[in-house]
């Protein structure tokens, strides 16, 4: 997706969108995005364009909602609304249903409270117009709060510095989980940097989206014009047009942007696939293979004691793979066996029930151009779900996954998407024999770190990876990684804990959005105005039940698989019963009470927080949910922007109740003037 914002515009839609469409789709752009929903002229425009819209729900989100039913209903009343009128036309493509709630306010209101509200848009959207995509437009100022439930990842990023941009969207591939990554605004303002800077910013912008593999790239904005907050914004220029309507060089630029992927030519790639009587399975293999964009590989595939007629269905029906006959010896003999015939200098292993994206290969091997690492993977992705056992085995713990130490680099990549450099693999001696059925991936990615050969992560470079079909299965395969896992420990111990847990330096990766949780720690940085603002105890979390089977059964199911998959797992690995372990919710201190303080002009956070700090209040630590604090008091602030500059102050006070009467008191908040406050009062 090539995305441009557009308006809204002082004075509304213009009369003739033709001019506007026609120029975008010159540009290269095939998509809109807007902040409001779109009326059917519009729409009707757009289809005859090309142009797909994605539309924008308007709601009072700058207010505390939470607090507010009123405002919150309205909201969903406005997207049944909307959705009524406008869902089925064709050129209508997905709905924003929030942009950058303020930091300041999700705090006050509440991370998970908010986050659940945005949630319930989005379900209410689906279940009205199943068949578009809905998102929440988030930014860094909130990265935790990514909605479980949203069709895509989308963020609003404003780096200047084009090493800084694509460190953050190597970042954002790891929030988004399994799900695409849509960059939902990104611009320059030419008044303060020039025309010629916003230009070329757009173009290394839009190339860096592509070669990153993001879904979408959406460019602010398509005109200097804008209406905001009731009147029209004068002091920046974002757009690739003027005022008057001028072209800037910038429409120029993104027309040529982004240019398309080059094939990395060089070096021979061997794919290498294992299988033991895999007759239903390696067919949908193979043909995601033949399919592969990049024409410099060949496929070897090891037939390790098949009794099905395997070897015989590969040789019928795929003349062109490599077919070699084993006695039945397990996985890793069957591993090494392959890389032994391979001809290529770059090992591709993944297993029988995965299908490789048509892009696999050619994604991940620009990875080992510099040689800076030797090893890499992508993402194993389940494909949806055929049943509610599917559905529940592929939410539950224990898939095989990616470790990661950083947002690049790997402390372990799973078999079924595992690349490494020929030299590497013959440096560690290939894959240990002793592990037939499960462990070898673990055991090999820990030889080659601690050879010194460093693991990379590629996010476009996935394969579909069917999962356990049954619950049986599952639980008969978490036996096997028990017992992978005693190998294991018997030859790593030092990587175990005692109680017989893996001891991981990474984050495992779960499939799930990272969003925010009750029991989540957030780094909200010196009273709350930290730009990049993260769950600091970020566990990765598992991907949710496919709505399709989300039902009162299968999450009974689910929940059962969640208590047995670590029980079974460390009984085959140890012979260990894991405890039943409640965790015990933090005391709440003394009940805070909330002042909303309005007034008429606009209201500068940072000056109510200096008023406190000059009458000895002190900053909080960046990981508390308040701002000050003073002894026992605590104080947390946020506003709420209204139409014209008006504002409303906010402050939630902690203190001993006689405290709080006389700051009630001396107040006066029937009829106090925030022209007046000064944090004295507080004293």
């Amino acid at each position: 997706m090539k995305a441009v914002t557009y308006g809204p515009f002082p004075g509304g839609w213009p009369a003739d969108f033709v001019p506007d469409f026609s120029k975008m789709i010159a540009a290269g752009f095939n998509a809109i995005r807007l902040y409001k929903m779109p009326d059917l002229q519009l729409l009707d425009a757009a289809l005859e364009h090309g142009l797909k819209v994605f539309g924008g729900l308007e709601w009072g989100q700058n207010v505390d909602f939470i607090s507010a039913p009123s405002v919150y209903s309205a909201a969903r009343v406005a997207l049944q609304n909307s959705l009524k009128q406008v869902a089925t036309h064709p050129a209508m493509a997905g709905v924003y249903v929030g942009n950058e709630i303020p930091s300041d306010l999700v705090r006050w209101m509440g991370p998970v409270k908010v986050r659940q509200a945005i949630e319930e848009l989005i379900a209410l959207g689906r279940e009205i117009s199943p068949h578009l995509m809905f998102a929440y437009a988030n930014y860094p100022s909130t990265e935790y709060l990514e909605p479980g439930n949203a069709d895509f990842t989308a963020f609003n990023v404003y780096l200047e510095d084009e090493a800084s941009f694509k460190s953050y969207l190597r970042r954002l591939h790891h929030i988004a989980g399994d799900r695409p990554l849509v960059i939902s605004e990104f611009g320059l303002d030419s008044r303060r940097n020039g025309t010629h800077a916003q230009a070329e910013t757009l173009a290394w912008g839009l190339q860096a989206a592509s070669d990153l593999e993001t879904a979408g790239m959406t460019l602010y904005a398509w005109s200097d014009r804008w209406w905001n907050a009731g009147a029209e914004v004068l002091d920046w220029d974002f757009g690739l047009l003027d005022r008057e309507g001028d072209e800037k060089p910038a429409l120029t630029s993104v027309g040529n942007s982004p240019l398309p992927r080059p094939l990395v030519e060089g070096r021979l790639v061997s794919v290498i696939v294992c299988t033991r009587n895999g007759i239903a399975r390696i067919g949908k293999c193979l043909d995601a293979l033949r399919r592969m964009v990049d024409p410099h590989f060949e496929v070897i595939v090891i037939d390790d004691g098949s009794v099905d007629g395997t070897g015989d269905f590969v040789l019928e029906n795929f003349p062109w793979v490599r077919l070699l006959h084993l006695e039945a010896a397990g996985l890793s003999v069957a591993r090494n066996a392959g890389a032994a015939m391979a001809g290529g200098e770059i090992f591709a292993f993944t297993d029988d029930d995965c299908e490789p994206d048509r892009e696999w290969i050619s994604r991940i091997r620009p990875i080992f151009t510099d040689s800076l690492y030797q090893a890499a993977c992508g993402p194993n992705l389940p494909p949806a779900a055929r049943s509610w056992q599917e559905a529940v085995v592929c939410a539950a713990p224990g898939a095989p996954s990616h470790v990661m130490l950083d947002d690049v680099e790997a402390e372990h990549l799973p078999g079924c998407n595992l690349v490494v450099t020929k030299s590497a693999f013959q440096a560690v001696g290939g894959f240990d024999p002793d592990f037939q059925t499960a462990g070898d991936d673990v055991d090999f990615c820990w030889r080659l770190r601690d050879a010194g050969f460093r693991l990379g992560f590629v996010p476009g470079a996935f394969v579909w990876h069917w999962r356990r079909p049954s619950l049986a299965a599952f639980l008969r395969q978490q036996r096997g990684y028990g017992k992978a896992e005693r190998l294991l420990m018997a030859k790593h111990p030092e990587r175990f804990a005692p109680s017989g847990e893996t001891v991981w330096r990474g984050f495992i990766y779960g499939g799930g959005p990272v969003t925010v949780t009750a029991d989540s720690i957030i780094y909200h940085g010196s009273m709350g105005n930290a730009g990049y603002q993260a769950i600091s105890n970020r566990m990765l979390p598992l991907r949710a039940l496919d709505p399709r089977f989300s039902n009162l059964f299968s999450h009974t199911a689910l929940r059962l698989i969640q208590f047995l998959q670590p029980r079974l797992r460390a009984w085959t690995r140890n012979n260990r019963i894991l405890l039943w372990h409640r965790e015990s919710k933090p005391q709440i201190e003394n009940s805070p009470e909330d002042f909303r303080l309005p007034s008429d002009h606009a209201l500068n956070r940072e000056e109510v927080l200096t008023h406190f700090i000059e009458s000895s209040w002190q900053p909080a630590s960046p990981h508390a949910g308040w701002d000050l604090e003073k002894g026992a008091d605590k104080i947390l602030i946020a506003i709420e922007k209204g139409d014209l500059g008006s504002a409303t102050l906010l402050l939630r006070i902690w203190g001993n109740p006689p405290e709080l009467q006389r700051v009630k008191t001396r107040a006066g908040l029937s009829c106090f003037s925030i022209l007046s406050f000064s944090a004295a009062s507080l004293e």
